[in-house]
């Protein structure tokens, strides 16, 4: 946290800084109207005072700005006088061209600093235009300065720093205000399938089944009638379509800052590039379901990847989002390249943005900052290249943009030209280096910054011919060292390989672990390879289940993860081996408890995605057959352990050909080809309601506190979920999550003895003493709590629901009152009564008959 707030206000100097040269840069000479200059040093300090070993931030330089944002002013230190009368001298720096910079201290003792920035004498020479479009010739004689000398008090208390916000405890959506730093955790996106589909930056990723909302994305579920009834392979009534096998539904889909990007049909794999339906995009907010446009780009195209890409430059400092179409590079089916055309699309509409002719061809790289790079390995001519794309339009901008002052305004509306015979064209390839000729074999892996590995292996599940020597090698992509031999090792391949004609190929790659992985199709074998020597360093490993060897599909999976190699397919077994020494660690069978599937008593298994510590896993099949075996599994696994985190049978059966399940924002996304809806899966809202029937009673009475909670997500909006719950869904136990979401959301059967949530209700009585204590809700998602309330006066009753795995945190507080219980009546007994009564007749024997006779029934009836 104090790292991040820190860069921000270095960042906010150097902003105010480059704001202020518009004002100053005009009182530069345009002729060499003098030979010297005064100049006046300063330097600053914030914050000052500070506590001892927290951070300062320096600002230092001359007042004196220079024309263009590539010049600087070299040499400037500042002097450290510290407490115990020891000098440190800081730099020599160099400034920005609003002659200042800055720099981090850190104070170490307690006392008083004395800061001096100190500038040395020095020539500024200048001949041509500036920014303003004046002619300048320019050469002066900047003299010495020194700053005023500077005060820093460092005491034994820290200051505060910005306390932060903490990550959400109730149902969040976008936009995330950027405030809340610490947020970034929880708040991923899927930009494109990454390397061994690890999806870090979602810390609330579900650990239960639980909906958030639901739509279709085409007609899909049971046909209905007799339809297929006979015909059907598998004998029974059969559903539309899945998009599965070569159609491709859904692979073209993408979470970007909270927005799920998806197409209703994308070309086939075998289309060949064309699709006679429109290729419909959506983009719906993740969060809640809402569609906020729909769109075709281009002719009918299809978007490649997504991108966010933070751009820092001297005017702008910010993110930028696209999505993105490319067209040319290398085409599958005549195996060749042709010219590149990329076009960007700006996320937020759909609308063009820009668009790049001739990118070069070769493998497709991202910086930390989402910067896309092509880095362009030429074996047969020995050279090696690297593209930058940030750096290429950098060096197209022009005027007051020149060199890269901002990006949205250099790039909106443009097509650039990264083959044309210009120097921006020239200064787009970040460098390029001879490679030494001779390399066997092609590009199997790059990792930016780091290395490119090359090998005569083929990859893909097929692999290729088995070489008699087999060649890895790895070339250095680290800065300074481009092109650098790392390795270049041969060996021979295990004689089973060729004798057994065997299929080897490269299965998985792992940038931390510097290990690659070889696959045998036929024993179901991996093999460890060293990305730091090329040698083998372990393998085989034991044959997995034979029905692994059927592959091909996106399901098949080999991915590598917290140093262990995960594996899975049609077997329905994963393995999750130890990736440095190949050792089985632990196995997870997806039993089939009905016999449905027909390959095994498991479940064919891929892996969708890993993030945070966890396995997201599907079933489906290369080209299922109608009807489909009901049931399949999607299932969380812990990743260390193998554990069962939770498990829904015939919620969201994935596709073998179109695209898994993908997470955003801590929200998984994924289409179901059971019923060809898809379903936003994460923690959702709840509402909790307290209410009091007789809020008014009396001393010694009891009330009966009542409630519910429900689950309040977006699909309960849905106007057939509000038929079939006209009181709202209730909030159920995470452990029955998966049944019941079957039952919501599939109109499955109800099932039974479901468990609500704990709620814990407290009440605050008139002298402020407190109550409390906990009560789970029903199926029907009610609560009830009888209580006898002791003090007269006003009751305050809160029903505090704090959240589950399923569900955000939600209370709601109601009020009773409790009047004094009324006076006892003082009834007179059956003597007083008649004694009364006597009292008040007339003397004896005046007494007339008639009212003896009423005067002893009167009496009867005390009695």
């Amino acid at each position: 946290m104090k790292e991040l707030y820190y860069k921000s206000k270095l960042s906010t100097i150097a902003i105010i800084s480059v704001l202020a040269i518009s004002v100053v840069l005009v009182a530069l000479p345009v002729t060499n109207a003098q030979e010297t200059k005064q100049t006046y040093a300063f330097v600053g300090a914030n914050p000052n005072p500070v506590g001892v070993g927290q951070e300062v931030l320096l600002h230092f330089g001359i007042t004196d700005p220079l024309n263009f944002a590539t010049e600087s002013w070299k040499d400037i230190t500042v002097t450290v006088k510290r407490p115990d009368g020891e000098t440190e001298t800081l730099g020599p720096y160099t400034t920005d061209s609003t002659g200042g910079s800055g720099d981090i201290y850190t104070p170490n003792m307690v006392g008083e600093y004395v800061l001096q920035t100190h500038f040395p004498e020095q020539w500024y020479n200048f001949t041509g235009f500036n920014v303003w479009g004046m002619y300048v010739e320019t050469s002066i004689l900047y003299k010495a300065s020194d700053s005023d000398e500077l005060i820093l008090v460092v005491q034994d208390e820290p200051i505060p720093i910005y306390p932060g916000v903490p990550l959400p405890n109730e149902y969040w959506t976008r936009p995330i205000d950027s405030q809340a730093r610490e947020w970034y955790t929880v708040a991923g996106s899927w930009l494109y399938d990454p390397s061994n589909r690890f999806a870090p930056y979602n810390d609330y990723a579900p650990e239960t089944a639980h909906i958030l909302w639901t739509k279709p994305i085409t007609i899909g579920g049971l046909v209905g009638g007799d339809i297929g009834l006979a015909e059907s392979i598998n004998q029974g009534a059969v559903g539309f379509g899945t998009g599965d096998a070569y159609e491709g539904l859904w692979s073209s889909r993408f979470i970007l800052a909270g927005r799920l990007y998806y197409a209703t049909y994308a070309a086939g794999a075998l289309s060949m590039g064309t699709f006679p339906e429109p290729v419909e995009y959506h983009c719906v907010d993740l969060h809640t379901g809402e569609e906020l446009w729909t769109k075709v780009f281009m002719d009918n195209a299809t978007i490649d990847f997504a991108q966010i890409l933070y751009y820092q430059g001297f005017n702008y400092m910010g993110a930028y989002a696209y999505l993105w179409i490319t067209e040319g590079g290398f085409d599958f089916w005549t195996g060749t390249y042709r010219p590149g055309t990329w076009h960007a699309f700006n996320a937020y509409t759909g609308n063009w943005a820009f668009t790049i002719k001739n990118v070069p061809s070769g493998t497709t790289l991202r910086d930390s900052n989402g910067g896309l790079y092509v880095l362009h390995v030429d074996q047969m001519n020995g050279w090696m290249g690297l593209w930058s794309m940030p750096g290429f339009i950098e060096a197209s901008s022009t005027g007051y943009y020149e060199h890269g002052g901002s990006w949205g305004n250099v790039v909106n509306g443009m097509t650039f030209d990264a083959g044309a015979n210009t120097t921006a064209a020239a200064e787009g390839w970040a460098w390029n280096v001879t490679i030494p000729n001779g390399l066997l074999g092609s590009v199997q892996t790059s990792f930016f910054g780091d290395r490119v590995i090359g090998s005569n292996l083929g990859g893909g599940f097929m692999g290729g011919p088995i070489p008699s020597s087999v060649s890895v090698w790895g070339l250095s992509l680290k800065q300074g060292e481009e092109g650098r031999v790392l390795f270049n090792e041969s060996w021979a391949p295990p004689s089973d390989w060729i004798a057994g004609n065997q299929s080897i190929s490269w299965a998985a790659w792992s940038a931390e672990d510097k290990v690659g992985v070889l696959w045998s199709k036929e024993l179901r074998q991996h093999y460890g390879v060293s990305l730091e020597t090329g040698k083998m360093i372990w393998g085989p490993t034991d044959s997995q289940y034979y029905l692994d060897l059927y592959e091909g599909t996106m399901l098949t999976s080999h991915l590598i993860a917290y140093g262990r190699l995960y594996a899975s397919g049609v077997a329905g077994i994963l393995y999750c081996y130890d990736i440095t020494t190949g050792d089985v660690l632990w196995t997870y069978e997806a039993r089939d408890l009905y016999t449905e599937s027909p390959f095994s008593s498991n479940w064919w298994l891929g892996i969708t995605f890993i993030t945070e510590g966890k396995l997201y896993i599907g079933s489906g099949e290369h080209s299922g057959n109608q009807p489909l075996p009901r049931g399949a599994p999607f299932l969380c696994l812990n990743a260390t352990t193998g554990d069962v985190i939770w498990r829904a049978n015939g919620l969201f059966r994935q596709t073998g050909w179109g695209g898994l399940a993908i997470i955003g924002d801590s929200i998984i996304a994924t289409m179901d080809t059971y019923d060809q809806r898809i379903y936003a899966i994460g923690r959702g809202p709840s509402q909790t309601t307290v209410w009091i029937q007789n809020d008014v009673t009396t001393k010694g009475n009891s009330v009966i506190i009542r409630g519910r909670v429900t689950d309040v997500s977006p699909g309960t909006e849905d106007a057939n979920i509000k038929l079939r719950f006209p009181n709202g869904v209730p909030a159920i136990s995470d452990e029955d999550m998966s049944e019941w979401m079957l039952y919501v959301y599939k109109q499955f059967p109800r099932p039974e003895d479901v468990e609500g949530v704990e709620v814990f209700l407290k009440v605050l009585d008139p002298n402020g003493e407190w109550y409390s204590t906990y009560v789970t809700t029903n199926s029907d998602g009610t609560f009830s709590h009888m209580w006898t309330p002791g003090v007269v006066g006003e009751y305050h009753v809160t029903a505090m629901f704090e959240g589950s795995k399923s569900y955000y945190a939600s209370q709601d507080t109601t009020t009773f009152g409790v009047d004094k219980a009324p006076a006892a009546a003082d009834v007179p007994s059956a003597e007083e009564i008649a004694d009364t009564t006597a009292n008040r007749l007339p003397a004896y024997p005046e007494i007339p008959a008639y009212l003896t006779i009423d005067l002893i029934i009167l009496i009867i009836a005390v009695i």
